[in-house]
C-alpha cells in the first residue's frame, strides 16, 4: 500500500484540510449566545479549546453544561455550522499537496470527527476524494475522542502499517488518537489550537501544511 519505505498519511478535515475557523468561532459564539454567554475572541478560543468539547464549555462557562444545555449548545453549534461552512475553502496549498503525495504513489486518507454524511459530500464537492485510500467522519453522538475512531479507521484500510503512519491535525487529540495505534503525529498551528498549547504535547509543530508533509516523510522514512 504506496511506496515501500514512505508514510502513509490520515489527514484531519476540520481546521487542517479544511479552513474552517470563522464558521467554528461563528458557531460557537451561536451556541453560547443560546445560554446568554459573551462571545469569545478566536485567539481565547485556540487557548482554552480542548475535547471532549464539553469539557472546552466547561473552561469557559466555570461548570460542567448541563445535558439539556450541552444538547442546545450543540445543535445551535451544528445549525449554524452547516450555513457558515458554505463560505469555507481548503487550506492553502492543500489541494496540491494531496495531488503531489498520490501522484508519487504514497497513500493517504481522511478520519474527522465531523459528521461522516456531512463530510463526505463536502470532500466531494472540493473534487479531492480521488486522492483517498478511505473518507471516514464521524458516525453516532457528537463530543467524544478521536482514539477508538482512529483504532477502527487503521484497521479498515488494511494494509497500511500503524509503525508507519503519520497524522497530521490541528489539535492534541490528533496526537492523541496516532499515539494510540502506535502512529506518529504532525500537529499544524493553522487551526483550533494555539502553539503554545500543541508544543506542550511533545510532537513536531508546524506553520503550513507543506511543512507537515515534509514532516511526514521524515517520519515514515
Amino acid at each position: 500500500m504506496g511506496t515501500y519505505g514512505s508514510a502513509h498519511i490520515v489527514w484531519d478535515w476540520n481546521g487542517t484540510l479544511f479552513h474552517d475557523n470563522d464558521a467554528i468561532i461563528g458557531a460557537t459564539n451561536a451556541a453560547f449566545a443560546e445560554l446568554g454567554l459573551e462571545p469569545i475572541t478566536l485567539e481565547r478560543y485556540r487557548a482554552l479549546y480542548c475535547v471532549p468539547v464539553p469539557k472546552f464549555y466547561e473552561r469557559l462557562m466555570g461548570r460542567m453544561p448541563t445535558d439539556a444545555e450541552w444538547l442546545v449548545m450543540d445543535e445551535t453549534f451544528h445549525r449554524y455550522y452547516a450555513q457558515h461552512r458554505l463560505g469555507c475553502g481548503l487550506t492553502e496549498g492543500a489541494a496540491e499537496l494531496l495531488a503531489g503525495w498520490r501522484s508519487a504513489g504514497r497513500s493517504q486518507s481522511l478520519l474527522s470527527m465531523y459528521g461522516h454524511n456531512d463530510l463526505v459530500p463536502l470532500v466531494q464537492g472540493f473534487g479531492i476524494e480521488a486522492h483517498f485510500l478511505r473518507v471516514e467522519g464521524r458516525t453516532g453522538p457528537s463530543g467524544g475522542s478521536k482514539a477508538e475512531h482512529m483504532v477502527r479507521h487503521i484497521r479498515a484500510l488494511g494494509g497500511v502499517d500503524p509503525t508507519r503512519t503519520v497524522v497530521i491535525g490541528d489539535a492534541a487529540d490528533d496526537a492523541v488518537a496516532a499515539r494510540h495505534v502506535g502512529a506518529r503525529a504532525v500537529l499544524y498551528t493553522g487551526g483550533s489550537h494555539s502553539r503554545a498549547s500543541l508544543e506542550e504535547v511533545g510532537v513536531p509543530v508546524v506553520d503550513t501544511l507543506q511543512e507537515a508533509v515534509a514532516e511526514a516523510e521524515r517520519l515514515g522514512a
